[in-house]
């Protein structure tokens, strides 16, 4: 199984980054030597290969058993590329609630709201509860296939490697992002709207520095979860957190038998959604959870009630995915329960939340990614479009998506919104000469008229691109980089 893929925050952990396409021969097709035109386009199409090569799953070497997840990461990354454009822009008109709220609160009917459409216009926090759920996965993979090998001292190397690297995995590239956000600020003068902006770069790094220390503790307790600089850091704290909890459970049941160690893990789940507030943990130990079924059913050896349930497999996996997408459009505008009480279809649901569960919207987001990553490997169509190229492609640079879309949304995307008509009065001053400098018609349903869509064709186009660069110059660098330092520190083998 590979153990390349590694959630959302996690590529390529477990192994180096290798390259996966060589440039083609100087010559043509036909042997014929190349044009002047060619050879004066080469180092262009050259740096351009660098910064956006092509890949397949083959090309990439990664092991088709897994590529599914990869390619359900990238998805989930432009679901929340979705979402956040969507909520963003439509503050302007006081309309961000309705695509969170239940279809038909408050007399409101949107296509865009409802069930199962809702996905795509308000799909972000199921995609990020799919995230914590593929990263408690393959976070695992490695260490639960040295458990049922037992062999326990490559399962020690593995996870003291990986806890060694974790965090410098998950933020250096956060670093990279928000020091370059903020120094925009003062070199090229960019406003936005959440930008507290100090008088000077040096007194901006130095706030920067004392906000980020804090943030990056896993221990702290005080203050926002998310950076000021960055509000959708707020995730990689979580992962960092469902990290611990997977290595630490993983060395705590490496020598228990088969059936308890399921069952220990069924016994944290319970706890962590039921008995306590700890919905991140349970999305990571479901991940655990999956990953052990998965590894145990390759060799034959799952307990005797899944081969009971065989025959009905495909029935039984369709619908966990219809629940799943039924789940995952929960109604989230904020954490009144009571709210969700008076939306269609949610009555009867709402009084299955735990008591321990304060934010309810994770309680049914839990099921709703555990039943979308338990299912998507048994259902061949899906399994299948997870590995297409595309998704593949949205995989591979899905952590540098979630991190740069939100300063590219912040900056190009509120001009572009207010020159087409979306403008609000927090920008009113500042990007006053913006202000309907090209509007357009709010013509079209909720989610999708006309003035919101057009700005994508530059938005889109600019985060994936930027997303890339991000992938070839910082994240994968970052591997590399942690993964050198860690081999540099181990103790060299003593010669005889």
């Amino acid at each position: 199984m590979s153990t390349q893929l590694e959630g959302i925050l996690n590529v390529g952990e477990w192994d180096e980054i290798k390259s996966s396409r060589k440039m083609g021969s100087p010559r043509g097709s036909a042997g014929r030597p190349p044009s002047r035109l060619r050879l004066l386009s080469a180092p262009f199409r050259a740096g351009l290969q660098r910064l956006w090569p092509s890949t397949t799953i083959e090309e990439s070497g990664r092991a088709r058993s897994t590529a599914y997840l990869d390619g359900l990461r990238g998805f989930a990354a432009l679901l929340v590329y979705l979402h956040h454009h969507q909520l963003w822009a439509h503050l302007a008109t006081n309309q961000s609630e309705v695509f969170e709220d239940g279809f038909g609160y408050d007399d409101k009917y949107h296509l865009a709201a409802f069930h199962g459409v809702r996905t795509f216009f308000s799909g972000g926090h199921y995609a990020v509860s799919t995230f914590f759920v593929i990263s408690g996965y393959v976070l695992s993979a490695k260490p639960l296939r040295l458990i049922q090998e037992k062999d326990y001292v490559r399962l020690s190397d593995s996870i003291a490697s990986a806890l060694f690297r974790r965090w410098l995995r998950l933020y250096l590239p956060l670093i990279a992002v928000t020091v370059l956000y903020l120094t925009s600020w003062h070199v090229f003068g960019i406003w936005a709207v959440n930008a507290d902006r100090k008088e000077s770069w040096r007194d901006e790094l130095r706030a920067w520095y004392f906000e980020f220390k804090n943030f990056s503790f896993i221990y702290n307790i005080g203050g926002k979860p998310w950076l000021s600089y960055h509000y959708h850091s707020w995730s990689i704290q979580v992962e960092f957190k469902g990290s611990i909890v997977v290595y630490s459970c993983l060395l705590a049941f490496s020598k228990l038998s088969k059936n308890a160690r399921l069952g220990c893990q069924v016994v944290l789940i319970v706890y962590f959604m039921y008995v306590t507030d700890g919905w991140f943990a349970a999305m990571f130990m479901s991940g655990m959870f999956l990953c052990d079924l998965d590894l145990l059913r390759t060799k034959h050896g799952l307990p005797r009630v899944f081969y009971k349930l065989q025959s009905a497999k495909g029935i039984v996996f369709h619908h966990l995915l219809a629940m799943s997408i039924y789940l995952g459009g929960v109604p989230s505008v904020n954490t009144d329960i009571d709210r969700i009480k008076h939306s269609r279809g949610w009555y009867y649901l709402s009084y299955i939340k735990p008591q321990a569960v304060f934010d309810y919207k994770w309680f049914y987001l839990f099921w709703a990614a555990t039943f979308l990553v338990g299912s998507t490997p048994q259902i061949p169509w899906l399994k299948r479009f997870f590995e297409t190229r595309f998704c593949q492609f949205l995989g591979r640079i899905s952590f540098s998506l979630y991190l740069v879309h939100g300063p590219i949304l912040w900056t190009i995307g509120d001009r572009l919104y207010a020159a087409t008509g979306w403008h609000r009065e927090a920008g009113s001053v500042y990007l006053a000469w913006w202000a309907n400098k090209f509007p357009l018609p709010k013509t079209g349903p909720l989610g999708l008229e006309l003035s919101f869509l057009v700005p994508h064709i530059i938005l889109l186009p600019v985060t994936i691109y930027s997303a890339q660069i991000m992938t070839r110059l910082v994240d994968e660098p970052s591997v590399r980089l942690v993964h050198w330092l860690y081999q540099r520190l181990l103790p060299r083998p003593v010669r005889c």
